[in-house]
């Protein structure tokens, strides 16, 4: 596989153009402004970066609810839309509430902080030149909406961050053929060795479908369909050898990330093609069974470790080369996969995740106000953030509530409690293939995967409760994580996979004046005796199905990471690795990134 450089590698165009970097931008405190005429823009910005990172070139964490941005765009010769072409403008994320005008016209308005806009632009642009306006309404004491970790106070505190105002992923223009795919899904059945495509086109009238996939360049299927409406869905049969060490070659996992490239094309009655799109799957199965995950078939241990996905030049925004270092370093670390925490990670870190081979725990940022506002809010971003993340093959798991937040009264709130459930069952309906954490934490109803949070610095204390069957079985009824039960009343554990899916959170402070962690450590040397400790109970259990250590990295006054927040390791990363995988350090595996003979037999050791 050829690696992409596209915002969006699964639905990837060759004619497009990147529109990062020098924007236009004013501050509306007043929020006096509704026409794009009215500002002034006396500032530059430095898109994706948000006003409030030093990458931006302006680094203000006040209050500003308010922001707008102006480019003039000039396309190269062969960009342009005309009688068979259209353009399209795709902004990755403006949080929260935009509008966007076109040469002065309105275009679109879009609520979501974390989930795309597209905008076609053909009739609404003449010549190779026009002016994009953005404002973008982002409310700082607004509860109400999805916000994850961005504080409402003027400064950081406690486990809450930087806000994030604007436009935080990249921009950019992609022509488009007038009839174009407009949406793909790819979904794979291990157990049939199938991959089914449910493709969207536009304009499709007299027009025919080419799907055609390949593995290292060797073709596996290749097919080509009439389109009878905007809709298609089609099962591709890959070539079954029949016995698994042949199928093998297909599979993806951590250890052997495989991938599918695909190519879909449209094509007239006159037989042009007239839209192309490359993408790629993967032939990956993921499930739940016996009280175990199960990946391809198999029972397979979750080592994950939470991610918050902020930086300290980029807040939110990281390069593309930051984003491949996260998962390089967190598979490096003994890790084999993330829960991205209160965040819907930028489409480039998924990207890598699949090349490079790491689970992701896809989790909705919550609102913190229960209310009909919130409910709208966030189940309509969680359906588009499922929407654009569908075909991911590291996304393994989605999480739609995290500790009861922003549905603080379950236990005495019914309302609170159908929304629970119901937005487990939306999940469920929009992806049946994949497993649902309801309410990861506590106070569980509605979910695949019993999650436990437990911070106790003691290993023997772990082990106390996650050992022994019938200790184990007394702690998923009797436990109070932050005085709050696991499971509600008549939603008892009931054999489904249980995993501590946050624990630790070991301080280091390195040389810090002020942090904030859950226990602290004096040392290096100190950190990893502790580390190991609360690790142990983990990695022996056999009746947990997994884990997942807070946190990756430390979160400005968040100090509890094994990496700083400049991604460097507070401690021996061989000794953080090993107690990760439960083995002395001389038995570690000698791949850095825990690829298995098979994949290093074709592709040689990964680079440290």
């Amino acid at each position: 596989m050829i690696y992409s450089t596209h915002p969006r590698p699964q639905m990837e165009r060759s004619q497009w153009q990147p529109l990062d970097g020098a924007w236009q931008f004013a501050y509306d405190d007043a929020a006096q402004w509704q026409r794009p005429d009215q500002p002034d823009f006396p500032l530059t910005i430095n898109v994706p970066y948000v006003p409030e990172s030093p990458r931006s070139g302006i680094q203000d964490e006040g209050f500003h609810p308010v922001v707008w941005y102006r480019r003039t765009v000039e396309l190269p010769e062969g960009l342009a839309p005309d009688d068979a072409h259209d353009l399209i403008l795709h902004f990755g994320a403006i949080d929260y509430i935009s509008d966007i005008w076109i040469d002065g016209q309105h275009a679109a308005s879009h609520t979501g902080g974390h989930t795309p806009v597209r905008i076609a632009l053909g009739a609404l642009i003449k010549g190779r030149s026009f002016e994009i306006v953005v404002r973008a309404e982002d409310d700082p004491a607004d509860m109400h909406k999805p916000r994850g970790k961005q504080d409402w106070l003027a400064a950081p505190h406690g486990i809450w961050y930087p806000r994030t105002t604007g436009i935080w992923q990249s921009v950019w223009i992609e022509r488009v053929g007038k009839t174009h795919v407009d949406r793909l899904h790819w979904t794979a059945d291990f157990a049939r060795f199938e991959i089914r495509l449910d493709a969207r086109v536009a304009r499709p009238s007299g027009c025919r479908l080419k799907v055609k996939l390949s593995l290292a360049g060797r073709v596996l299927v290749e097919d080509e369909y009439a389109l009878t409406g905007k809709d298609t869905r089609r099962v591709l049969a890959l070539p079954d050898p029949g016995i698994d060490d042949a199928r093998a070659e297909y599979v993806w996992s951590p250890e052997h990330p495989q991938l599918i490239d695909a190519e879909v094309a449209v094509i007239d009655a006159a037989g042009n093609v007239v839209d192309a799109v490359k993408s790629y799957t993967a032939m990956r199965g993921v499930s739940t069974a016996n009280g175990r995950f199960v990946m391809n078939g198999r029972s397979y241990f979750l080592r994950l470790v939470l991610d918050q996905g902020y930086w300290r030049e980029g807040v939110m925004t990281a390069s593309d080369e930051e984003l491949r270092r996260d998962v390089e370093l967190t598979k490096q670390l003994g890790f084999n996969g993330a829960r991205k925490h209160q965040k819907i990670e930028n489409p480039r870190y998924l990207y890598w995740a699949d090349v490079l081979g790491l689970l992701v725990w896809e989790e909705m940022p919550s609102a913190y106000s229960f209310s009909t506002e919130a409910i709208t809010r966030l189940s309509a971003e969680w359906q588009e953030a499922i929407e654009r993340d569908y075909s991911h093959p590291c996304i393994v798991a989605w999480v739609p509530f995290n500790e009861s937040w922003g549905i603080p009264e379950l236990p005495h709130d019914a309302r609170q409690r159908s929304y629970q459930q119901a937005l487990y069952h939306l999940t469920k309906s929009l992806d049946p293939s994949r497993p649902v954490s309801g309410n990861d934490g506590w106070e569980q109803m509605a979910t695949d995967i019993f999650a436990v949070h437990d911070y106790h610095h003691s290993g023997d204390v772990l082990d106390g409760r996650y050992r022994s069957e019938t200790v184990f079985r007394d702690t998923l009824t009797t436990f109070r994580s932050a005085g709050r039960a696991l499971a509600l009343e008549g939603h008892a554990w009931a054999g489904q996979p249980v995993m501590l899916t946050e624990f630790g959170g070991i301080a280091f402070f390195m040389g810090q004046e002020a942090g904030w962690g859950y226990s602290q450590a004096k040392d290096a040397d100190d950190f990893l005796v502790r580390y190991a400790d609360v690790l142990r109970p983990t990695t022996e259990s056999t009746l947990l199905a997994g884990y997942c250590y807070t946190q990756l990295t430390d979160t400005y006054q968040e100090q509890n990471g094994v990496l700083t927040m400049e991604r460097k390791p507070k401690a021996d990363i061989a000794r953080i690795r090993a107690a990760n995988l439960g083995v002395p350090v001389e038995r570690l595996p000698q791949d850095p990134l825990g690829y298995n003979a098979r994949w290093l037999a074709r592709h040689g050791k990964a680079k440290a």
